[in-house]
């Protein structure tokens, strides 16, 4: 379980009881002391605040990092929304909507040959390259429930749940530097981190410690890879019928709803000039929070004990991605 709450952005994994606001202040309180941290260094030493977040157990901090990581990051992307336009979100034309979805298929299927390279079955690459190519551990635990467990064991998703969120970590902090390197603009960096990173946390945090312009079209991006996961289920149900699972009745989660609603009301000048500027900050600091109360979730220990077998398959659809996003932002995008 504690692999599981490492992220949890469709709510896959119910609490083990209700939490009371008693319950979840502990943890808030370590996320805000976190966030100020990575803010004060962010000031006084240039350093993006998202990426000084992820730099910075005991179980009565759960409940407050839960609610950080979760409602904390959703309510911080649909307010991303106010500095977003729709001429942005249609500026990115149907190329990058169809290299998105190449990039997700592509992906899942390094995953499902990886795992037959290391002795796994197709599910177990379906699990691991899913997870990777779509929102990380949301993803895996989504696409556990519709393999079912005699396709997947709890074992078996918890390996997957510990190599995403260390992978995920690690790509906020490298993809940005890959990026600069190769000196990419605003539009091509935030293509190549919102179609690469595992999870919503990490990819926007990535996107914005390259530059708001990047961490704009990071979360549409990002986004776009989210709302995918309704018909990749559907696929998986049909594709892999044996199993005892279901496919969820996933649709477009409200928060990506929110996004675009919100986006649009800009697009239209109907958000004020004063509450936009209120919004961007607030946003900021929800999306810092999330990522500080992530990375102290992630359960990075465990990865001694999984052996590298599970990790290399990861490792295949975690580089497949990133290599093909980098490529489509080189030379697809214009």
């Amino acid at each position: 379980m504690t692999a599981m709450m490492a992220a949890d952005l469709y709510g896959d994994v119910p609490p083990d009881k209700p939490h009371s606001w008693r319950e979840i202040v502990p943890g808030l309180v370590v996320v805000c002391l976190g966030t100020l941290a990575a803010g004060f260094i962010s000031d006084h030493y240039g350093a993006p605040l998202t990426l000084m977040a992820l730099l910075s157990s005991d179980r009565r901090l759960h409940p407050g990092l839960g609610f950080a990581s979760r409602s904390l990051l959703r309510w911080g992307i649909v307010l991303v929304g106010a500095r977003v336009t729709m001429t942005q979100i249609v500026g990115l034309g149907p190329v990058a909507l169809l290299a998105v979805v190449a990039i997700l298929v592509l992906t899942i299927g390094a995953g499902i040959l990886a795992a037959r390279r290391f002795g796994f079955d197709t599910g177990f690459g379906v699990l691991a390259g899913g997870a990777v190519a779509i929102c990380g551990a949301s993803a895996a635990m989504a696409l556990a429930t519709t393999l079912g467990s005699r396709r997947i064991s709890d074992a078996q998703l918890t390996l997957v749940l510990v190599g995403i969120s260390a992978m995920s970590a690690a790509a906020m902090v490298l993809y940005p530097i890959v990026a600069h390197l190769l000196a990419m603009s605003d539009l091509r960096a935030g293509f190549m981190l919102g179609a690469s990173i595992h999870d919503v946390a990490q990819a926007l945090g990535a996107g914005y410690s390259y530059s708001d312009g990047a961490g704009q079209i990071a979360t549409i991006v990002k986004l776009t890879r989210v709302a995918l996961l309704a018909p990749v289920l559907a696929v998986v149900a049909m594709a892999l019928p044996n199993g005892d699972g279901q496919a969820k009745n996933i649709g477009v989660p409200w928060f990506v709803v929110g996004f675009f609603v919100l986006s649009g009301f800009n697009s239209l000048g109907w958000v004020p000039t004063l509450a936009a500027t209120w919004s961007s900050k607030v946003a900021a600091a929800f999306l810092a929070a999330a990522v500080t109360a992530t990375a102290i979730r992630s359960p990075l220990p465990q990865l001694l004990d999984a052996g590298p077998r599970p990790l290399l398959i990861i490792l295949a659809a975690t580089l497949t991605a990133f290599v093909l996003a980098l490529l489509a932002a080189l030379f697809v995008l214009g």
